[in-house]
């Protein structure tokens, strides 16, 4: 038979019965050569995997139903699989294994969703390029040659790369929607506190939010249904924090009013990519879409606000890996010494000028100057996007002002690597619902496109990106 290429199309050949789900785990298993060649997985444990897929197929033949039932979700490996190692691609955490799963992983297994495996990010969670990681690089199914965008880019290549039809990240500043532009796929950022983040690894708590992957807005939208919904075992999860997709698909563009902050549109912006985006504005004009150029001054200010508050948290946050409680321990002069130790051979350079920078910003003689004051900017930024929300339907934008980049091209220049999450920061400090899709290719490679709703506004922003996605060019994925 001719295999599904979306989740929703497998999910309902495996209702069906015209593939069953041990059947769907063999072909998954029997992809890890190319997953290999793309550096997708960290870990794949084949033997859980047949088991699960047995017992998922159990439940379906006694009659359960599930709309996701099945379907492989590979798993980014910041979030905690029970029995299966958990490295966040540190060394710091090599060898551990969580005696507990994530929310998340037992909403998926709730969902009877078959977890593949673990995914390669940049350690820690902090890269824009999955090069960070300490165990291997993560390539772009586009060009082998070129990043998959990070931090997320195992779980990007995952499905950009057909190895599973959804997979799951986090996004800190943009870490889902920046690696799903530059592989051309879908990426949701979920309002903050929608998807429990208990078993997420924090890097900087008040930003991390976890969200899916998947080729389409409606494989998206079923994924972030399955894994949204209150938990007790996370302080900030919001009291009705369940997605209801149930009008993913009655929504229309005419009439719509979408804002356009000119600020996204101006430095930094590669040629090809507003061609592309303007072709999109267009296309949505034609549709009956009104866009709007509206100025949103703090927007300038993202890049710099996000590397003061988030190096701030993630200094917090890591003080936990000292040798004691996780992962290996390299022996020093005393507790002191051992911990100096380990944190300085195992953390990578990037971990360790993140958590120096945000010492820095968090101390006695420099907070006012740069914590409290980066804390008013993120203020006056949800501010002005809040404002937005209440005057149109939607926040639209490049999602990356580049296409992907070659492997290597950046590292010298970390500044050009942290300005291309310029455009997706803004939705982490307002905590508001952001995706990226495609909207066509640049020189071959894929060009995202962002819409961006407010808080709590998670349905109406998938609606909209679902009617958006009808009217966009379609792009063939390269192992499609």
């Amino acid at each position: 038979m001719s295999h599904p290429k979306t989740a929703v199309e497998l999910a309902r050949a495996i209702a069906s019965r015209q593939i069953s789900v041990p059947e769907v785990a063999e072909e998954f298993l029997s992809k890890q050569a190319r997953a290999a060649e793309l550096g997708v997985f960290l870990n794949v444990d084949a033997d859980a995997v047949r088991a699960e897929a047995t017992a998922i197929q159990a439940k379906l033949d006694s009659g359960w139903t599930s709309p996701l039932a099945g379907v492989p979700v590979a798993v980014k490996d910041n979030i905690a699989v029970e029995g299966q190692p958990l490295t966040c691609a540190s060394k710091i955490l090599e060898g551990y294994i969580p005696p507990y799963s994530a929310s998340v992983t037992n909403q998926l297994r709730d969902a009877g969703c078959l977890i593949a495996g673990k995914t390669n990010l940049d350690e820690f969670a902090m890269g824009s390029s999955t090069e960070t990681s300490a165990y291997q690089l993560s390539r772009n199914p586009w060009d082998l040659t070129r990043s998959p965008g990070g931090s997320s880019g195992g779980s990007a290549a995952a499905v950009a790369g057909g190895i599973t039809p959804l997979s799951l990240g986090s996004d800190t500043g943009g870490s889902i929607r920046q690696p799903a532009a530059l592989t051309g796929i879908v990426g949701f950022k979920p309002t903050y506190g929608r998807v429990s983040r208990y078993g997420l690894v924090a890097f900087a708590s008040s930003l991390d939010q976890i969200g899916p992957f998947g080729t389409t807005v409606e494989d998206v939208a079923h994924l972030t249904a399955a894994i949204s919904g209150h938990c007790g075992h996370d302080s900030t999860s919001l009291p009705d924090a369940k997605i209801d997709i149930s009008d993913l698909k009655g929504g229309s563009l005419k009439g719509k009013r979408f804002a356009v902050p000119r600020e996204m549109m101006e430095e930094g912006l590669e040629d090809g990519v507003r061609q592309v985006v303007e072709a999109a504005f267009e296309t949505l004009r034609r549709e009956g879409v009104e866009i709007v150029p509206v100025s949103v001054p703090s927007v300038k200010q993202a890049v710099t606000i996000y590397y003061i508050i988030a190096p701030a948290e993630a200094s917090s946050n890591l003080g936990r890996f000292d040798g004691v409680r996780y992962g290996p321990r390299i022996e020093g002069d005393g507790h002191a010494g051992s911990s100096a130790s380990t944190r300085g051979q195992l953390f990578g350079r990037e971990v360790k000028l993140r958590i120096m920078t945000g010492t820095y910003v968090l101390s006695a003689g420099y907070y006012d100057a740069y914590y409290r004051r980066a804390q008013q900017v993120r203020t006056v930024m949800a501010d002005e996007f809040a404002a937005l929300h209440r005057d149109f339907d939607a926040v639209i934008s490049p999602t990356s002002p580049t296409v992907a980049f070659t492997i290597g091209s950046l590292s010298e220049d970390p500044m050009a690597l942290k300005v291309l999450d310029s455009c997706t920061i803004p939705a982490n400090m307002g905590g508001f619902p952001a995706i990226s899709l495609n909207a066509g290719l640049a020189d071959g490679l894929p060009v995202g496109l962002q819409l961006m709703g407010p808080v709590m506004g998670d349905e109406r922003i998938l609606q909209l990106a679902y009617t958006v996605e009808q009217v966009m060019p379609k792009v063939q994925l390269p192992f499609g």
